[in-house]
């Protein structure tokens, strides 16, 4: 057995042309809409990997400026948590970091999330989606079905990212991630991160869409790599202040 990066390619083509043709992405770009239409920011989340997804969603040109990005570190950036803790191992598996993360944050009511995490069973983002939820926001998952339903959840509800979002966006990924077969056991070649990441921007640019329909100018960046970037950001950020982030 050898393996071939080609089929690698193929195979991702594959799910790029097949993921546009979701229904669901209208369904989260309806969301999406219904909260920056009412003031409200949208706040996304991902831990690993996952977070890259979360990046495309949060502070980057070409996208929407009311947008927010929580992370694992916010207990130490903005909380009292010792820098140490952010070396566990175990530390997305804990509810309890969920907790500290949201309230932590600057939410407020009509603010939408998107969390993203290709397993949704580990106890931050089980519980955080449990916990946005509880406190009646929309919530829009970005995960992949066939993992998720192939391994147990690690919360105590024995719940999945899936079991509580009122939308799912399914990357595609297969169980374990990874496509490509290796010899004795195992495989290489992910496709979560380019799957996310593009379910992500097809629902950026179905809202987008969304508000111009509606005789809106969306809040958009440029990349702050031109001329006039910087000052289109800024003023833009302005309406957002204090409620969104763009730290480390």
């Amino acid at each position: 057995m050898t393996i071939d990066p080609e089929q690698y390619a193929a195979q991702v083509a594959a799910l790029v042309h097949e993921l546009p043709a979701d229904p669901e992405l209208d369904r989260a770009a309806d969301l999406f809409t219904k909260a920056l239409t009412a003031g409200g920011v949208i706040q996304a989340f991902g831990s690993g990997h996952s977070e890259a997804v979360a990046m495309e969603i949060a502070g980057r040109a070409g996208g929407l400026v009311p947008t927010n990005r929580l992370a694992l570190r916010d207990i130490v950036l903005y909380g009292d948590a010792p820098r140490a803790e952010l070396d566990r191992y175990d530390l997305e598996r804990d509810p309890a970091v969920a907790r500290t993360i949201l309230d932590l944050a600057p939410v407020q009511p009509h603010d939408l999330f998107v969390l993203i995490s290709n397993s949704g069973v580990n106890g931050v983002v089980v519980e955080l989606a449990t916990l946005v939820k509880e406190r009646g926001h929309d919530l829009v998952a970005i995960t992949s079905r066939a993992h998720t339903e192939a391994v147990p959840s690690r919360h105590p509800s024995g719940r999945r990212l899936a079991d509580l979002a009122d939308v799912v966006l399914d990357n595609r990924a297969p169980y374990g991630d990874a496509v490509l077969p290796l010899p004795g056991g195992g495989a290489v070649g992910a496709v979560s991160t380019i799957t996310s990441a593009l379910l992500a921007q097809l629902v950026v640019t179905r809202t987008v869409r969304n508000l111009l329909d509606a005789g809106e100018i969306p809040p958009v960046y440029l990349s702050a790599n031109v001329p006039e970037g910087d000052a289109h950001n800024l003023t833009l950020e302005a309406r957002y202040a204090g409620r969104i982030r763009r730290g480390a």
